[in-house]
């Protein structure tokens, strides 16, 4: 058992270490923000033995209305704007992927980063009959509140959980869960794996002309070698979405890319 005394000699080394990183990679202050709200969740949830997305889970069993996914989105949205923050697409750029989600009126679509589901059931919401979202999760622990938050909301039968590894995964799409290509994929994972898995879904042969990824946090924490990539490799016509940093007054976008086949 650890001790509080080591616990806080712990989270002050780990935020001092994180400042130090912004400050020689220059990164904004809406990263700073990340990292401080991070830490102090690490030791709130020691106190209390339950972590923030428990937390965050339960506050909607207990609030929201069965059976209704706006009911779930807007009770998020209240508890991470008004008690603790978490790093979900959020309300204001929420309001971005339901236009490009509508836009795209897909029928597959696949989710990178499920976290607690959120954003499933954000785009869940929206989906016409009989269409079908993939949602990949690394952290059996997230996935698991995530099939509670989708069952809860009503969606679970428009929406599949994926655990595991994203490049263990995407190669298994076609054969193991008969996906042809897919029309819509919203990034929303580990940033440094935004490029390499956008590279792993066309060398799979997931898109097709028209396919449509959406990746989120482009600007914090950013990132920059899927924007590189994506705006000058050729295959993409890219629109980029100014928007804030979920629950916060903090610049960051969306971006889009759509495939040329």
């Amino acid at each position: 058992m650890i001790d509080l005394s080591t616990l806080l000699q712990l989270a002050a080394g780990i935020l001092l270490v994180l400042i130090l990183y912004i400050i020689l990679n220059n990164k904004q202050r809406g990263y700073f923000k990340i990292v401080f709200y991070e830490v102090k969740e690490i030791i709130k949830s020691f106190f209390m033995n339950q972590t923030k997305e428990q937390r965050i889970v339960q506050y909607v069993l207990d609030n929201a209305t069965r059976g209704d996914p706006q009911s779930v989105i807007d009770n998020i949205d209240k508890y991470c704007s008004e008690k603790e923050w978490a790093m979900n697409v959020g309300d204001k750029k929420g309001l971005i992927l339901d236009e490009v989600v509508k836009e795209a009126n897909p029928s597959v679509l696949l989710e990178l980063g499920t976290y607690f589901g959120y954003s499933s059931v954000r785009t869940a919401r929206l989906l016409k009959p009989g269409a079908l979202l993939f949602t990949v999760e690394f952290n059996p622990v997230f996935a698991a509140l995530a099939k509670q938050i989708i069952e809860f909301a009503g969606v679970n039968d428009k929406v599949q959980i994926l655990e595991g590894d994203t490049k263990d995964i995407i190669p298994h799409l076609k054969k193991k869960y008969e996906v042809d290509t897919l029309d819509f994929v919203f990034v929303d994972h580990w940033k440094d794996k935004y490029k390499g898995d956008t590279i792993l879904l066309e060398k799979c042969n997931l898109l097709r002309k028209g396919s449509v990824i959406l990746a989120d946090n482009v600007i914090v924490p950013g990132a920059p070698d899927f924007l590189e990539y994506v705006r000058t490799c050729g295959r993409y016509d890219c629109t980029n979405y100014p928007s804030f940093l979920e629950y916060m007054p903090e610049q960051d976008a969306l971006e889009k890319a759509v495939f040329r086949g």
